[in-house]
């Protein structure tokens, strides 16, 4: 490889070109038009615009990206996280035009990709696995069927995704319906294809995870545990290694699982097999997901290996340098740095951050998409930044942890910080004796009285002397005077007189008002225009960062909507009244 193309955004972007420089290959970055200011679009050696703002349009569109792969000169393509990187297409795609394909295998990806399929080698190999559907759901009919015969709860999963985007959990049979057409569009939105499939879910387990390496030699390694399970609406927001409390039987059993899985499915590159512990011991295989995964830092902080500059060597053909599991070096955490206000429900908070202030010292290192002043468009994930804290002893990384999220300051947007420094004085979570956090410890277990974010007013324009511009589709820095500048931004398309622009359609605030919870796009109404609705009532379903936020009815009376479905709509945006 000589150069490759990055075909994804923010800070696995990022992290894709610093790997690259100490490989010693070039980086090409790719953005939306959003992203036009980004920090990837620096951070690599050239950037190439996509057109577009959603994510159909941009990062998951692959005639543009291996158009630009074909501009660029780019040899190779790293699919980062997220977007593509799951997808047998795309890999199939990127192979067809010569290029290669930093990842695992089509073949491989689409099984275990194939959450169905990955079920069918894991019980194969002898994988320990709950009660599931062999195919995925023709309809809400058969997940009805299904919880109806191996009882509730249920979960509801995306056949061809990851990352928690396409996962429902039904506790009632008369949400069943709804959960399951909310996962299917979650999952066209983020991976392109709607098929979702069902399992029994065990209430309040863990979340553990093995990191996996594999060479195109047959060779795979075992690099050892995580514990992903803070989570909220099945997005993981604190991660560590090595998995704490596990017994040594525990750790052997999910290690030989994922070794002899990785092994039968012919994988190569990083990948990781994921379980579920229960609180009686009992281990359940979850997935595999057959990409490089967000929390990839605290492995490498225990390792003492760059995974992403494995996956470069492993695409150039090279063998690993060991199959053994290593000895987990001290203990690590990561913390997601996520654009979500945790006092108003975790609702995306996208913006412009004003201060970026991130903190250092021993243990200490962070990976960022953003720095002040950077834009955080609400049609991406809301992950801003990692901070990952690493310590002898996982005493020594909380302490660290909790000095450095003090340090920590960001603003303009709100953030998580505040929800991490809370989970640092759980006994739940920080105790030397037990661990009893759970997948949905958030929901259940976790009191949260944290205030809710002041929003910034936005900053004043300043004199500027320097734009970035794109001139026939790639990324340019100019410089000129700051009045030229400003007259460029006054001036309207075709140069005639622009007229004012009306702000959104918004009514007075008042108890009759629906307002936008976030910002984001309105995906569907649920009620028709001038029904009449119930207090509590599902009225619509809005999408923003690639989650679905449910609006109620705060009242009730007749609905009288005030903005079209399939609209973008600002947060505190008037959407409807009800009279």
């Amino acid at each position: 490889m000589k150069k490759v193309l990055i075909a994804n955004r923010g800070e696995i972007a990022v992290r894709i070109a610093r790997a690259c420089a100490d490989y010693g290959v070039a980086s090409v970055a790719v953005y939306a038009d959003a992203d036009l200011e980004a920090l990837h679009t620096r951070m690599a050696d050239e950037a190439y615009g996509l057109g577009g703002d959603r994510p159909a349009d941009t990062y998951l569109n692959i005639e543009k990206l291996l158009a630009v792969a074909e501009r660029s000169g780019a040899d190779a393509v790293h699919p980062g996280y997220g977007f593509l990187s799951e997808s047998a297409a795309f890999a199939q795609a990127v192979i067809d035009a010569g290029l290669t394909w930093i990842g695992p295998s089509p073949e491989a990806i689409a099984r275990l990709g194939d959450k169905v399929q990955a079920r069918k080698i894991a019980m194969k190999v002898g994988a320990p696995l709950v009660a599931g559907m062999s195919e995925p759901a023709r309809d809400a009919g058969e997940v009805l069927a299904f919880a109806e015969q191996h009882g509730l709860p249920v979960i509801i999963k995306a056949a061809f995704g990851g990352g928690g985007r396409g996962m429902k959990v039904a506790w009632r049979m008369d949400e069943v319906e709804e959960l399951y057409a909310s996962a299917v569009r979650e999952a066209v939105t983020a991976f392109g294809r709607g098929e979702c499939f069902v399992e029994q879910f065990l209430d309040r387990p863990r979340h553990i995870e093995v990191q996996v390496l594999a060479d195109r030699h047959g060779q795979v390694q075992v690099l050892g545990t995580r514990d992903c399970s803070l989570q909220r609406r099945n997005q993981k927001l604190v991660e560590e290694a090595p998995a704490p409390f596990l017994s040594d039987e525990q750790r052997q059993r999910v290690h030989t699982a994922a070794r002899d899985i990785c092994a039968e499915a012919g994988y190569c590159s990083a990948g990781t097999v994921e379980f579920l512990l229960s609180g009686s011991g009992a281990i359940s295989f979850l997935e595999v997901n057959t990409r490089l995964q967000v929390e990839h830092p605290v492995t490498e902080q225990t390792t003492g290996m760059d995974l992403v500059l494995e996956q470069l060597r492993i695409a150039d053909g090279h063998r690993l340098a060991s199959t053994e599991t290593p000895a987990p070096l001290g203990h690590s955490f990561e913390f997601r740095i996520n654009a979500e206000d945790v006092g108003r429900g975790f609702l995306p908070a996208p913006g412009r951050v004003l201060r970026f202030a991130p903190p250092s010292g021993p243990g200490v290192r962070v990976d960022s998409g953003i720095e002040s002043g950077s834009d955080i468009p609400g049609s991406f994930d809301s992950l801003m930044a990692k901070l990952i804290v690493s310590g002898a002893t996982r005493q020594q990384a909380i302490a660290r942890a909790r000095r450095a999220l003090r340090e920590f300051r960001i603003e303009g947007v709100a953030s998580v910080l505040p929800f991490h420094r809370a989970v640092l004085q759980s006994p739940d979570f920080v105790s030397p004796d037990s661990f009893k956090v759970h997948t949905r410890w958030i929901e259940t277990d976790f009191v949260n009285d944290l205030a809710a974010a002041v929003r910034a007013e936005k900053p004043a324009e300043g004199s500027l002397v320097q734009a970035t511009m794109e001139i026939d589709g790639k990324r340019v820095l100019v410089r000129m005077q700051a009045g030229l500048l400003q007259g460029l931004q006054g001036m309207p398309a075709g140069g005639a007189a622009a007229a004012a622009a009306p702000s959104p359609a918004a009514a007075a605030a008042s108890s009759n008002t629906v307002a936008a919870p976030t910002s984001g796009n309105l995906q569907a109404w649920k009620v028709a225009d001038g029904a009449a609705v119930q207090e509590g009532e599902l009225i619509a379903v809005m999408e923003a960062m690639k989650m679905e936020m449910q609006v109620l009815a705060q009242r009730g009376g007749t609905l009288r909507r005030l903005v079209q479905e399939g609209s973008y709509q600002s947060s505190g945006t008037a959407i409807a009244l009800i009279e």
